[in-house]
């Protein structure tokens, strides 16, 4: 795992569901620049598209084309939401490399939606990266956890909790320090709009990446 220290910012459809296809631009990025899928719980923030836009910008500064979900044309309608899915499913298959962000959201685990696309482009074997902006254990994150008789750490439910030192569960770190050099833990009070992990993905994506396109184009 990696650990980084920030300076502070300021700032179930029926059977006969249409699926309505996606405007073909929201995948086209130029051929010199590799695409990576910006995938993280930042498509349910205020000012989204905004989000978005800083990611892009700063993909641009490292020499990648950022695809982010609102690139997508899905308009409203019967079955909006497996067009996007279609849509982040063609997005994700056409990108170099994802880059999550498993910032906490709604509870002590990532956004699971994002944990499905983490999932999705490691099976295609591609390269992920991760960050999260609470540096805090799993363990440290499930409110009232207590360390039992048994030894083991229980939420109030008596269910237990994994204590592996892990920022999320442990399919979630292995799988990123399987595929890269790990997760990016950042202390910043578990922010979602926070730039400094997703930057660091970008330093180590670019870093990850060159070897290979040295290699594709020697």
């Amino acid at each position: 795992m990696i650990f980084a220290s920030p300076a502070r910012q300021t700032q179930a459809p029926a059977a006969d569901v249409i699926i309505v296809e996606p405007k073909a631009r929201s995948l086209q990025h130029p051929s010199d620049r590799p695409a990576i899928y910006l995938a993280g719980p930042d498509v349910f923030l205020p000012g989204a598209a905004e989000t978005g836009a800083r990611k892009q910008s700063l993909c641009a500064r490292y020499g990648f084309a950022g695809l982010f979900p609102f690139d997508n044309q899905v308009p409203p309608g019967p079955g909006q939401d497996r067009a996007i899915y279609a849509a982040n499913l063609r997005m994700m298959r056409s990108a170099a490399a994802g880059i999550f962000n498993l910032t906490p959201f709604r509870g002590p685990s990532a956004d699971p939606g994002t944990v499905f696309e983490l999932g999705l482009m490691a099976g295609l074997g591609k390269p992920v990266f991760g960050y999260t902006n609470d540096a805090r254990d799993l363990c440290a994150r499930v409110p009232g956890a207590t360390r039992g008789a048994d030894g083991l750490w229980h939420d109030p439910s008596g269910y237990t909790v994994e204590d592996f030192g892990n920022a999320d569960n442990l399919m979630i770190d292995a799988c990123l320090a399987a595929a890269s050099p790990g997760i990016v833990r950042l202390d910043a009070d578990g922010r979602l709009d926070w730039m400094e992990g997703f930057e660091a993905c970008l330093r180590l994506a670019a870093s990850w990446l060159a070897p290979r396109r040295a290699g594709e184009h020697g």
